[in-house]
């Protein structure tokens, strides 16, 4: 079946009424260049009104770009042969392919370990570790609540700046997930602002067993210049990240557009900077959306790291 199948059909049945306006999409392209389309839509067996055969030339350049589109639109994990992506490979709500390091994502059990002012004081025993990010009020605490499905794991408040210190959870006493302080908090008291620049990047320049970034972005507002310049910072140093779209369930009013809009739009910046697009999901703390899925994900990150 079609991988673009998959993609283009992105809904929120499961999170929201499919009564609702917001249902179905109505520019369902949230990473597919526009110049693919055709080709794939002529690939599509229900196509029967194409009377005449495609020449040799025109079925080898739709092989070509559906090759360039699995390579550059898609995230394909190690160990996955971009020529045998199919429909089912992929995660729903997401560009994310999943191979054969995908493994037990179940979270049995979670501890806080400590808190850290440096880089330098984190645990130093050698686990894999995820690093979440985001702006402040992103909505970081509710999604480390919701993957390990306990409620207070992390520290939620709707009070910008709240974590302030690099916070190490330990997971199935096997590898990390680390709450990072939130950026762009200029309400927050003198005394509780961070340098965000010296603080945590010298986090991410400096730790050797981080596996990815899950950089959270709000998907019910639209694009905000300082996540697009904390994902371009990540890219320029070559720390791998997956961005984790937030909110989904939400829309604010007075923002205008509806999240898959927001995140489309972020898409395309990000394309601007990335030859291949990173791996991407959309999430709701809420309701779940998202979460066995980005721990599936995670769980074959991690694993192929400990190879």
């Amino acid at each position: 079946m079609l991988v673009r199948n998959k993609i283009l059909s992105l809904q929120l049945a499961s999170l929201i009424n499919p009564s609702s306006s917001f249902l179905p999409f109505p520019k369902p392209t949230l990473s597919f260049p526009t110049r693919y389309l055709s080709h794939w839509t002529l690939r599509n067996p229900t196509h029967r009104h194409v009377s005449a055969p495609a020449s040799k030339t025109t079925q080898t350049r739709q092989i070509s770009d559906a090759a360039r589109f699995v390579r550059t639109v898609l995230f394909v994990p190690p160990g996955v042969d971009p020529d045998e992506v199919t429909e089912d490979m992929v995660l729903p709500g997401s560009n994310i392919v999943i191979g054969p390091y995908a493994g037990e994502s179940r979270i049995k059990e979670v501890e806080f370990v400590k808190s850290s002012g440096k880089a330098k004081e984190c645990p130093k025993d050698h686990r894999p570790e995820f690093a979440i990010l985001g702006r402040s009020n992103v909505g970081k605490s509710s999604l480390i609540n919701a993957l390990v499905r306990k409620k207070e794991v992390a520290l939620t408040s709707k009070k910008p700046g709240k974590t302030q210190l690099i916070n190490h959870f330990l997971v199935n006493k096997s590898w990390y997930i680390v709450d990072l302080p939130g950026y762009g908090f200029a309400k927050a008291p003198d005394a509780a602002r961070m340098d965000w620049s010296s603080f945590t990047k010298g986090y991410f320049l400096n730790r050797d067993t981080l596996v990815a970034v899950l950089l959270l972005v709000d998907a019910s507002v639209p694009p905000q210049k300082i996540d697009l310049d904390c994902a371009n910072w990540l890219g320029r140093n070559n720390i791998p990240i997956t961005l984790v779209f937030t909110k989904c369930d939400k829309m604010k009013a007075s923002k205008g557009k509806r999240p898959d809009e927001n995140i489309r739009d972020f898409q395309q910046v990000i394309r601007q900077n990335y030859k291949v697009h990173p791996p991407w999901i959309m999430t709701s703390s809420v309701t779940g959306l998202g979460r066995d899925d980005l721990l599936l994900h995670m769980s074959q990150l991690r694993n192929y790291w400990d190879q």
